[in-house]
């Protein structure tokens, strides 16, 4: 039962925390000022011991305020994974573990990653090297539980990020086969950015008299996020597209799709019209992803196609346009897709194409938003 939420970060600095002499060189090393909001709310419970639950955002640094209490919490005296931290995307992952690296950096700490569209021969052969922290996606960790390669048994710190999008995509039963592998005694961090009933039951379940913190969204609908839409035929989406395209000069866009089957009939359509374009869903290997998000990032292709699957944890800082070619489920990815532009507080446009079918169920995204979508006209004829 939730008894009250803290929302109002406490006036902290780093300096004000205990950290270890590592982890302080670790931090002062990444050049922070002062603590994120849910930083300032999580890092004092988490290092306490305490069980929290966090209403953040992606981009709001709670990768941070849950890496630096598990880096604390390691005991070198104890063998076997001691923390272990689970998404829902194999780039979530990646992230994670770079920014545990970064932050143990003088600790003897080397997470290792665990997950699928990788060979598996690698990883067991980590897990064999006295790894202590694992991050990976639920299936992955299920399968090398169910293979014995990987046990639990010394877990003392579980980290559940992104847990309503882990959910979301059917997770939830491997979540909790997970959870049942770990000792009941250890600590939990929770974060998520909404908190639907299936995430309250695990929270109620699995998790002890947790501290409930939240912070306010990190401006969803951003104010440097110029947002329009275009209402035409659904048949034209593909040449409104190049309308966008060719009217930019040289645009960094991210295009999305809702399925892996249309994003790649999009992206083989945008090569055969002669832009060079990325592909992105959960069809491709962790080398494919890689490849393409360095070949994007790099300015070498200029539009990438993906599914949801880039909707959260992806940070480009300078992806100037986002376009909602399908529309997306819900108010939340919308939100979550056009946080991929106006990044560390550069300007951004997010578009959506909206056929003369889907204006219903477009009107009901736009009155969950707290900013008003203007329609405009395409700047040349689609």
């Amino acid at each position: 039962m939730v008894t009250s939420i803290l929302h109002e970060a406490p006036r902290v600095s780093f300096d004000d925390l205990s950290f270890s002499r590592g982890t302080q060189r670790a931090v002062a090393d990444q050049g922070w000022d002062a603590p994120t909001p849910i930083q300032a709310l999580a890092l004092p419970p988490l290092l306490e011991g305490e069980d929290v639950v966090g209403l953040a955002q992606t981009g709001s640094g709670k990768t941070a305020a849950f890496s630096i209490p598990l880096i604390e919490a390691l005991n070198p005296k104890t063998r076997g994974v001691q923390a272990i931290v689970l998404v829902p995307t194999r780039e979530l992952a990646a992230q994670a573990a770079a920014e545990l690296a970064n932050l143990s950096r003088y600790e003897p700490v080397r997470p290792v990653v665990l997950c699928g569209g990788t060979a598996i021969g690698p990883q067991i052969k980590a897990l064999k090297g006295r790894a202590s922290v694992v991050v990976g996606t639920p299936g992955r960790i299920l399968d090398h539980l169910n293979r014995g390669t990987l046990r639990l048994g010394s877990v003392s710190y579980l980290v559940l990020d992104e847990a309503d999008r882990m959910l979301d995509m059917g997770f939830a039963p491997d979540v909790k086969r997970i959870l049942s592998y770990t000792p009941d005694g250890r600590q939990t961090a929770l974060f998520s950015a909404t908190m639907p009933d299936t995430i309250r039951g695990i929270v109620k379940q699995h998790m002890r008299s947790p501290r409930w913190l939240a912070v306010e969204s990190e401006a969803p609908t951003v104010d440097t996020v110029e947002q329009v839409y275009y209402r035409l035929d659904g048949r034209d989406k593909t040449r409104a597209l190049r309308s966008l395209i060719d009217a930019e000069e040289n645009p960094l866009a991210i295009v999305f799709r809702r399925t892996k089957h249309g994003a790649t009939k999009l992206h083989r359509q945008l090569e055969r019209d002669g832009y060079k374009a990325g592909l992105l869903h959960g069809g491709k290997t962790q080398a494919q992803r890689n490849k393409t998000l360095a070949t994007f990032v790099g300015g070498r292709t200029r539009i990438l196609v993906a599914t949801n699957v880039a909707a959260r944890g992806l940070d480009v800082p300078n992806v100037s346009h986002v376009v909602n070619y399908d529309l997306p489920e819900d108010v939340e990815t919308y939100v979550h897709r056009i946080g991929r532009t106006a990044r560390a507080g550069k300007d951004g446009v997010a578009v959506t194409l909206v056929g003369e079918n889907e204006i219903k169920e477009f009107n009901k995204i736009k009155r969950g938003l707290p900013v008003e979508v203007r329609e405009s006209k395409l700047p040349i004829s689609a």
